[in-house]
């Protein structure tokens, strides 16, 4: 009997065991790859999914609500830059204002060169890179960028009509770089649109309001995540997701136009949600 037992255990796994195996080994390329890690098994949420809807039309802010799918969930995909392509978003004829706040997440790539991340069209209103430094206009903020490299960072700037202040994943930084002011058009993943100055990596979620946010509101969305909905709906100026497009989900219809960029689905490497 103990005889017939055995022999029927090693039948079983002679007819079975190149499956069983295959399986380990199909299993194990795609924990290599992450695809069991959260981030990959996070739901995502399509563009548009939460908008702005403000009941008396673009421009006003008396009873402006998200309605949706608004969760913070993160995007099914961002927008990917290359200074080889020079591509930008371009938003026209928007609203400018003595306060403002800027907040977006970026992915930089190494290496990364003199490139706004976010402008108001010139090369003295700009966040972004210059050599070793990451700030307003490049010279105020991060002296060390090294950290920010081949990850995910959430970026907010404050103007108060007078100073800048620069955080880093809802912590203030030491960079002040004076006084900036907004314009009427705006550049994602370039300062002017002109050749040279495009941002290398990838770039998600970008909102601008016409106030200056007070810290423990940057630290809260900060802590939101990659898809954090706007908090202060009637002081956004644009809310632009770059989920797929280059539309404005702010409810003020100031969609923006894409050239030589792609939207790309495989963007979760380099990101941990706070």
């Amino acid at each position: 009997m103990g005889k017939f037992k055995l022999q029927s255990a090693m039948e079983y796994l002679m007819t079975y065991g190149w499956a069983i195996l295959i399986i380990a080994v199909v299993l194990g390329a795609l924990f290599g790859l992450g695809f069991f890690n959260s981030g990959f098994l996070t739901p995502k949420v399509g563009p548009g999914a939460c908008q702005i809807y403000r009941p008396y039309g673009p421009g006003t802010s008396a009873h402006a609500t998200a309605q949706g799918t608004c969760t913070n969930g993160e995007p099914q995909a961002v927008a990917e830059f290359s200074p080889l392509t020079n591509g930008n978003v371009l938003i026209t004829g928007v609203p400018t204002s003595p306060d403002w706040t800027v907040m977006f997440w970026m992915f930089p790539k190494n290496p990364q060169g003199s490139s706004g991340v976010f402008s108001f069209g010139s090369t003295g209103n700009y966040i972004g890179f210059s050599g070793s430094t990451f700030g307003v206009n490049g010279v105020a903020g991060v002296s060390s960028v090294t950290s920010l490299y081949n990850t995910w960072s959430f970026v907010a700037v404050t103007y108060n009509g007078v100073s800048t202040a620069v955080y880093i994943d809802g912590a203030q930084t030491d960079g002040n770089a004076g006084s900036i002011g907004s314009g009427s058009n705006i550049y994602i993943g370039s300062i002017d649109g002109a050749g040279g100055d495009t941002f290398n990596g990838m770039i998600s979620n970008v909102q601008y309001y016409n106030a200056s946010l007070a810290p423990a509101e940057i630290t809260a969305m900060y802590h939101s995540g990659i898809g954090v909905v706007p908090q202060l709906t009637n002081n956004l100026v644009g809310w632009w997701e770059l989920n797929g497009n280059a539309n404005d989900y702010s409810g003020n219809q100031q969609a923006g136009v894409s050239t030589a960029i792609v939207y790309t689905n495989s963007w979760e490497s380099g990101y941990t949600a706070p």
